[in-house]
């Protein structure tokens, strides 16, 4: 279905629409300036899932008005959404409290693309799951969206206590975060407000989906006052992510609805004002790596793991980089000068998760290395 351009005031209802992987269903409104928009509406939220797969929803502006709604929401009293594209979605002014968030689901989800969208200033950019742990998402791929300046969360994927039976059976599924722009320049309004940009909780502990992993690269996460940039535990690979706080802490792989489990954390360059790196709390007889991070912080890493890392004090970190900025337009990490190699390797079962072996910005990496980027060389792009 081509909407033509207009602003459409009732929403988008997708109730029992169902398509196949071959012959999805096609909601797109207009490439160009003069856009499809959909505007908040009390009681109800904007695009609305229920029951519904193999639904792709691209090109649309999504205005809250400042209504306490969602953009969009795959309903609690959904049984299950699965397999549904959202694509370069506009969604704006969606921050009347906190809960309310740019995309979410409250049903079992799996099978989402979520890619190239943008959010700007909502309560909660996006939030995956219930809070109870009793709706799973999984088994997905979020890439390629910018999230700035929300209230709470840039993105949380919430715990999961289980996995319903209409979910497909598998030995091992990957919900993968890659390549998003997360900036959150607004510190909590309360200290029990604070929230991460970026947020994973763990999957089921036993049966089905207990050995599904977040496969976490390429990221930018940008600026938190008030908490860390990212925190999770569970089973997670966190690569080749650039993170820059110049108020707070970097990263925290600790308990929180459970442990973590299989993590490892490798070449991701780490700028923290605070705390670089905490990892703590791992749940006895799982692996658990930290190599080959360049982390600059108040300390640099406080972990029960040890490796070899490249670490200083936070008041190093501007002769380190080209150029340290809360704006990503002038970010640049790239390194000044090259770093020693590192003596350790990393092991081939981590260098084989895709992208393992390129650096932050595409570039295969022709030796061990600290960091998410190699020094800067003649004519290389900015490191951001």
């Amino acid at each position: 279905m081509q909407l033509a351009p207009g602003v459409y005031t009732l929403g988008l209802p997708l109730t029992g629409l169902v398509g196949t992987a071959e012959r999805p269903i096609l909601i797109e409104g207009p490439p160009g300036p003069a856009r499809a928009t959909f505007v908040g509406r009390p009681g109800a939220h904007t695009i609305s899932l229920v029951n519904s797969a193999h639904v792709i929803v691209r090109n649309l502006v999504l205005d809250g008005r400042g209504v306490p709604v969602d953009g969009v929401r795959a309903e609690g009293h959904a049984r299950w959404v699965h397999h549904v594209t959202l694509e370069r979605l506009a969604i704006v002014n969606h921050g009347a409290t906190q809960q309310n968030s740019g995309i979410s689901t409250k049903c079992p989800a799996w099978g989402w693309v979520v890619r190239g969208n943008t959010i700007v200033g909502a309560g909660t950019g996006m939030y995956f799951g219930d809070s109870d742990g009793t709706d799973p998402f999984f088994d997905s791929l979020i890439e390629g969206n910018r999230i700035i300046d929300p209230v709470g969360y840039g993105l949380q994927i919430k715990h999961q206590h289980g996995r319903p039976e209409s979910a497909p059976s598998v030995d091992r599924s990957d919900t993968v975060i890659r390549r998003n722009l997360i900036v959150k320049s607004r510190g909590a309004t309360t200290p029990e407000l604070a929230r991460p940009n970026l947020l994973v909780g763990h999957f089921p502990l036993a049966g089905p989906g207990a050995q599904d992993r977040y496969l976490v690269y390429g990221n930018l996460l940008v600026d938190n006052p008030s908490e860390a940039l990212f925190q999770g535990e569970g089973n997670i690979a966190l690569y080749d992510n650039l993170m820059i706080n110049l108020r707070g802490e970097g990263v925290r792989i600790q308990p929180h609805n459970h442990k973590p489990r299989e993590v490892a954390v490798f070449n991701n360059t780490i700028v923290a004002a605070a705390l670089g790196i905490e990892f703590t709390g791992g749940e006895p007889g799982y692996q658990r790596l930290l190599e080959h991070n360049l982390v600059f912080g108040n300390p640099p890493i406080r972990s029960e793991v040890v490796g070899e890392n490249f670490t200083g004090d936070y008041d190093r970190a501007r002769a380190a980089f080209v150029r340290l900025d809360a704006d990503p337009a002038r970010l640049d990490l790239t390194l000044r000068a090259p770093l020693p190699v590192p003596r350790s390797a990393i092991g081939s079962e981590w260098l084989a998760l895709p992208g393992a072996d390129r650096d932050y910005l595409g570039r295969l990496r022709k030796a061990q290395q600290f960091g998410a980027c190699a020094p800067r060389g003649a004519g290389a792009a900015a490191c951001r």
